[in-house]
């Protein structure tokens, strides 16, 4: 079977980002047929709806990158209670001029990780409810949201709690059947 690109989108610009070693391991969960893109977003210029018609290269790059995949991989952290604004300027500038999203039609996944006892829930609730308006098939179960802990991640990045590994494989399988009745 031919492969199926992911376009993964991380919420955080952090380094030692505990979301892109989420997405990472993730990854390593997948089955060989699919394929992961890191779309980068640290330089975007923020949304201005005076350069929908001759956007940033930047922009442009990151569009053309979503209109790749045959999916997406959404992984964020939770500031203040919702997304983190990188990543809410990337759905914007995704998502524009009207009727020319990047976005719709794309079947997507939300995944997060915080330190916080209920990890991303509310960052991925407002998620959620914009990739809904954006129009794009929206895996709901089983929601993935973790709380960060010191033997989450083994040595070699993958996923060390078995608990966790098997949870995390259970909405990996389920990922990549909704990406495959999904994707166009």
């Amino acid at each position: 079977m031919s492969p199926y690109t992911i376009a993964v989108v991380i919420g955080s610009l952090r380094k030692e980002s505990f979301n892109v070693r989420l997405a990472r391991a993730l990854e390593k969960l997948a089955p060989p047929e699919l394929k992961f893109h890191y779309v980068r977003m640290d330089d975007l210029p923020l949304y201005n709806q005076d350069d929908d018609d001759h956007p940033a290269a930047p922009v442009q790059r990151m569009k053309d990158e979503v209109k790749a995949a045959h999916g997406v991989l959404f992984v964020t952290p939770e500031y203040n209670r919702s997304m983190p604004g990188i990543l809410k300027n990337a759905l914007d500038h995704g998502s524009r001029p009207y009727g020319k999203s990047v976005w719709a039609g794309k079947p997507a996944g939300v995944a997060g990780i915080s330190p916080g006892a209920t990890g991303t829930s509310m960052a991925q609730q407002h998620l959620r409810n914009v990739l809904c308006y954006l129009d794009m098939p929206l895996l709901t179960q089983p929601e993935l949201y973790l709380q960060m802990k010191d033997d989450l991640f083994d040595a070699d990045g993958g996923i060390g709690n078995p608990g966790t590994r098997k949870f995390l494989q259970g909405w990996m399988d389920r990922y990549v059947a909704w990406i495959k009745q999904h994707a166009h």
